[in-house]
């Protein structure tokens, strides 16, 4: 494939931290979801208790889950581009 430029490293680092910090921010929405009535409402402790360990379990399967879609759906992108010197085969000159 040859050497990457600068930019298209710098873009692979966005791209990571993009994934890193979705997949943060959908895992916390899980937890909260799932977690969230242990908060409003007084609850056995074994409910209490369930509902955590059902929260972290759930927002440790969708944090990986995140980032590997996200890293994919990159790599994807980045395996369709034209290389340099190749004719570009969407145009209509084509």
């Amino acid at each position: 494939m040859g050497e990457r430029t600068q930019a298209q490293r710098d873009e692979t680092t966005v791209e990571i931290g993009y994934a890193l910090c979705s997949a943060t921010f959908a895992a916390a929405v899980v937890f909260g979801l799932i977690a969230g009535p242990k908060l409003m409402f007084t609850m056995p402790y074994a409910v209490e208790l369930g509902l955590l360990l059902a929260a972290t379990t759930a927002a440790g399967l969708v944090f990986p889950i995140r980032v590997v879609t996200v890293l994919r759906r990159h790599a994807r992108q980045v395996g369709r581009r034209v290389a340099p010197g190749q004719p570009d085969r969407t145009s209509p000159d084509a």
